[in-house]
């Protein structure tokens, strides 16, 4: 029988734990392992527990893709991208601000979104001081295009990394499922950035030529590196489309995808192991341990039965109540370790409650952390990145400066995400999707000729 001191030391190292964590007093990975250290050393779970608490799914996905990206990101493809996307927008600031952000949302679908941000934002200064404007329109539409771009597949995104590993969801399911509403909210959000910046985003005609000069083949470094590395990430993207198909693990995927890339490019695999953010990995390994010993004292599960009680065990209200909950926390607290305690509450929520099937109350997690992190400047790992470089670029983004634009937007991606959970649990087929993708196709039509005569108009008073 648990004892009652368990469940309150169990209890009081996680909370001391999440709040050391967003107080940013002490660095978050040193945090989760001193929080990991207590309940072994405490013996609230023992250390074989606690080893097998570790998601190593979870690890093994990110260890592989740090190393894929590390290694590309030497051959300039990253860079080629933004100042490609920067000329094609013939170096007028409202479409630069459009095609940076695509190019984040899409390399964030596909990639970390933490390691996309970091290639992104310096190109984004360079185009910025070029133009002789403020980058932070820039910065803030790229913070908000990495969140919502990670959101639409199963390794964008932290949180999708995790839901995916503990459940039988797969790639393609994070892209039929959530793929849909994302190009919705994606074509919501940037055109309103855009109204919201359009006075800070004009440039004289002959700054614009600047851009125009810009060559973006210089940044190509090596060409024959470029051509293996896209080869091993597009046959890596190309499992992660498969594997449950074929029955193996994500990680398997993205660590078989690292060797392969090792072996082909023969680099030396000591440089390739620190290219691997550790410090996040270890994150990720001491928080998986404190989740598992609230797990193992049974708090998670009476915290199920309580928000079971709370909405009578229906799986509509269950799921809408997640997703605002996980918005809102996510706002203010990082997305991971509250994905990570969610995650066994609702597991014990389907075996508590009966519930068949749970991918109504998975979307909803999803939806609801990853597009969350928009809501304020330390709500997601990128957020805090974009913040912390601008910083050192002598470009100070403020708490509430972020949050007086991001959360009302944010805010906005919950709204249209309610509209489709309920089109999903409606329908619970493809419907719902073809509905929803088609309200939103409707909308950009209906916004973009709105967002043009605004845009029209600006123009007119300027002159």
């Amino acid at each position: 029988m648990i004892e009652q001191y368990q469940v309150i030391i169990a209890t009081s190292v996680f909370l001391i734990t999440y709040i050391v964590i967003v107080s940013e007093k002490v660095h978050r990975t040193v945090a989760a392992l001193v929080g990991a250290a207590l309940v072994v050393l405490t013996g609230i779970i023992d250390p074989e527990k606690a080893v097998d608490a570790i998601d190593f799914n979870t690890i093994g996905l990110l260890v592989g893709m740090m190393i894929i990206v590390g290694i590309t990101r030497h051959t300039g493809i990253f860079e080629f991208l933004a100042i490609k996307a920067a000329k094609s927008s013939q170096g007028e600031p409202l479409k630069i601000i459009a095609a940076l952000s695509l190019v984040t949302a899409i390399l964030s679908a596909f990639l970390d979104n933490v390691t996309t941000v970091l290639l992104i934002v310096p190109v984004t200064f360079a185009i910025a001081r070029q133009l002789k404007i403020t980058p932070l329109p820039f910065l803030i539409a790229e913070i908000m295009a990495s969140n919502i771009g990670g959101t639409a597949t199963l390794i964008g995104d932290p949180p999708n990394i995790m839901i995916g590993s503990a459940t039988d969801l797969g790639f393609m399911d994070f892209v039929f499922n959530l793929t849909p509403i994302v190009l919705i909210i994606y074509v919501m959000t940037i055109p309103l950035l855009q109204f919201i910046f359009r006075k800070q985003l004009f440039a004289k005609e002959e700054l614009k030529e600047n851009i125009m000069r810009l060559n973006e083949r210089e940044e190509l470094k090596d060409p024959v590196l470029l051509r293996k590395s896209l080869l091993v990430l597009s046959l890596t993207i190309l499992g992660f489309v498969l594997h449950q198909y074929v029955h193996l693990e994500s990680s398997v995927i993205a660590l078989s995808g690292a060797t392969l890339l090792l072996l082909v490019t023969k680099e030396d695999p000591e440089h390739a192991l620190q290219i691997v953010e550790w410090p996040v990995i270890f994150f990720f390994i001491g928080l998986f341990v404190v989740v598992g010993a609230l797990e193992e004292v049974g708090v998670i599960e009476a915290v199920a039965r309580w928000s079971l009680e709370m909405t009578g065990g229906n799986v509509l209200p269950t799921g809408i109540l997640i997703l605002w909950l996980s918005a809102v926390a996510s706002a203010f607290v990082d997305n991971i370790p509250f994905v990570a305690t969610m995650i066994p509450l609702i597991q014990d929520m389907g075996r508590i409650g009966g519930i068949a099937d749970l991918n109504f109350l998975w979307w909803s997690l999803s939806l609801g952390a990853c597009l969350g992190g928009n809501g304020t400047v330390i709500g997601a790992s990128a957020n805090v990145v974009v913040i912390g470089m601008a910083e050192k670029r002598g470009q100070y983004i403020g708490f509430i400066d972020f949050f007086k634009i991001a959360f009302p937007l944010m805010l906005m991606s919950i709204v249209i995400s309610t509209v489709y959970l309920l089109f999903w649990y409606v329908f619970h087929t493809q419907t719902a999707m073809l509905v929803t993708f088609g309200t939103g196709i409707v909308m950009a039509l209906f916004l973009r000729p709105v967002t043009v005569m605004l845009l029209k108009k600006r123009v007119r008073d300027n002159c």
